[in-house]
């Protein structure tokens, strides 16, 4: 993490020089691109610049000039750099999904608005999202140069190349992995489309096929197998395998019901927990209050998406919502394709709520 902001720092420092304003904050989304993008080329890494730092053509003539200073990019080209017009045009489709007009017209629509139609439309976009939980440490361990446990099982199986003498010291440090990510999807009849769009979300973006998916309205469902197929064979098993879709909700008893059967097995210990709800809760508030405390306890992370938090007159001060409220670690809104970015962040571990 520290190398990461360095090396924004030291990015954003000569951008600066060049007659580029980019501030701390364009910075700070920068390094976030790269945690959740994790580029494995040049390439890649220069489109999470592209997309954070930019904002106009003249900024990307000074950020292509700038950045091929910096970093070698033997993909653009026998000369290394990236010309004016390589970086505009399609490369700016990578993290902002606009691959098309109908792609461009859907992503400010609320997903309350679309059409199944309009709703399929999307899948290529939302996968270009991933879905990257932070990491943790693992029991596992790897030889590192740099570890600060010697390892002498280690040791003294090289030593058998010296004549049984440790010559070379062997270190490790724990491996990292990431945490397991559990979502919990209200699929009664004021969140239809929403659980459509994010049970979507999760069959396309990539690392979202590793997430234990529960749903409930009144009673608790688990979709993690019937999720791991193609998209619309998955959703339409969906309906088929959740009794209770477009029923009533009864939030608490439902989470009650997961901690008691999946949360003492260790799925939510650790875990980044995302709820899908608008917190209109049929049950006792106050049931749902003790639930979420009991999962506060257990979870690394709870998010809480509601599509209502998009309306500036919200506000969580009754029922189901103000009882979890609390207990949230963030809280986003990710009502349509141009807000799942913030529910991907949360999810990551930066804050959502403001």
């Amino acid at each position: 993490m520290s190398d990461l902001a360095e090396l924004a720092a030291r990015l954003c420092e000569r951008l600066r020089s060049a007659g580029l304003a980019v501030g701390a904050d364009r910075a700070a989304r920068f390094a976030r691109a790269v945690m959740l993008v994790s580029p494995q080329r040049t390439r890649e890494l220069y489109l999470c610049a592209l997309a954070t730092l930019t904002s106009s053509p003249a900024d990307e003539q000074i950020l292509a000039r700038v950045f091929a200073t910096v970093f070698p990019l033997p993909e653009a080209g026998a000369g290394g750099a990236f010309s004016a017009g390589e970086s505009t045009g399609p490369s700016r489709e990578v993290r902002a999904p606009t691959a098309g007009s109908a792609v461009d017209r859907l992503a400010t629509r609320d997903f309350g608005t679309l059409e199944p139609a309009e709703l399929a439309q999307l899948r290529a976009a939302m996968s270009e999202f991933r879905l990257a939980t932070p990491l943790r440490r693992s029991r596992r361990k790897r030889v590192s140069p740099g570890g600060r446990r010697a390892d002498l099982r280690e040791t003294l199986r090289v030593a058998r190349r010296t004549g049984g003498e440790p010559v070379r010291l062997r270190r490790w440090v724990s491996r990292e992995k990431p945490r397991k990510l559990v979502v919990l999807c209200d699929i009664s009849g004021s969140m239809e489309p929403y659980a459509q769009a994010l049970l979507q979300l999760l069959v396309c973006a990539a690392g979202g096929a590793r997430a234990e998916v529960f749903t409930f309205a009144t009673r608790l469902t688990r979709l993690t197998r019937v999720l791991q197929r193609t998209p619309s064979a998955a959703l339409a098993d969906a309906g088929r395998e959740a009794p209770d879709w477009s029923g009533g909700t009864k939030i608490g008893d439902s989470l009650g019901e997961f901690l008691d059967t999946h949360g003492v097995r260790g799925m939510a210990r650790g875990a980044v927990v995302v709820v899908l709800s608008d917190g209109w809760e049929t049950g006792s508030p106050e049931r749902l209050g003790r639930e979420m405390a009991r999962l506060s306890r257990l979870a690394y992370r709870i998010v809480w998406a509601n599509p209502r938090t998009a309306s500036p007159r919200f506000r969580p001060s009754t029922g189901g919502m103000a009882a979890a409220w609390p207990y949230c670690d963030a809280v986003v809104s990710a009502h349509r394709l141009d807000a799942i970015e913030d529910l991907l962040t949360a999810i990551g571990g930066y804050s959502g709520r403001d």
